[in-house]
């Protein structure tokens, strides 16, 4: 590890326990309330995230509840027609490619995995819909591993705001992050990082003077309502 490195898992080390007390209390993402709800169930966990993406949370767990009342396991949903589960999950953003990827991904749990969700990232990115994003999340929520970090936009973001990385997609934040933060936060980085995008650090006017990570960040790249009038003047 260089001393750049080092360095820079100071920082990662205060943040994390800082935001471990900050988000007590706040809304947390829709997935982890399923997870919780659903004592961990894999597939559930696995539907919810293939329905969550670029969906706002309280979509995300309305359908999802819709489509498991109906079926909650693969070898039900499998059975369901494409129109059936579109209707299911609408309005979750791009619902008639998410009903054909959950159909296709539960034939394919059924067929190939003898019904169960399959516990190792190479088989979940066999899946239908399924990338890193999804496959880390399932395995850090379903089968609780300590060896994964999983990435969206919000932890994109706010990991590239904090300066411990400089990446420009979430997959590359994913592997310096590996680099940079200690294995001990990886499990914990999606959800500190996403319930605090959601609540506090948000894409767009952030909510700076209420952040209680405010000391420890640079606040790289960020754009306030101050700082856009100064920019459009």
């Amino acid at each position: 590890m260089s001393g750049h490195q080092a360095r820079r898992r100071r920082p990662i080390g205060q943040v994390m326990r800082l935001l471990a007390r900050a988000i007590d209390g706040l809304e947390l993402p829709a997935v982890e309330k399923i997870s919780e709800s659903q004592q961990q169930d894999p597939f559930q966990v696995l539907i919810a995230t293939l329905l969550s993406a670029r969906t706002q949370d309280a979509t995300t767990l309305a359908a999802s509840t819709r489509l498991f009342k109906l079926a909650d396991t693969p070898g039900a949903m499998a059975k369901l027609s494409t129109s059936r589960i579109e209707r299911l999950i609408y309005p979750v953003s791009f619902y008639r490619h998410k009903a054909r990827h959950v159909k296709a991904t539960c034939q394919m749990l059924v067929s190939q995995f003898g019904g169960r969700v399959p516990t190792t990232m190479e088989e979940l990115l066999t899946l239908p819909g399924v990338g890193r994003k999804t496959a880390n999340l399932v395995l850090i929520l379903a089968y609780r591993s300590q060896h994964n970090i999983c990435v969206d936009t919000h932890v994109h973001r706010i990991s590239n705001r904090l300066g411990w990385v400089r990446t420009n997609t979430p997959d590359e934040t994913e592997q310096a992050l590996y680099r940079v933060a200690r294995d001990r936060w990886w499990p914990y980085i999606n959800l500190y990082l996403v319930t605090w995008g959601q609540n506090v650090c948000r894409p767009v006017y952030p909510r700076c003077p209420a952040c209680q990570i405010r000391a420890l960040c640079p606040r790289i790249g960020v754009t306030t309502a101050s700082t856009r009038r100064r920019a459009t003047a």
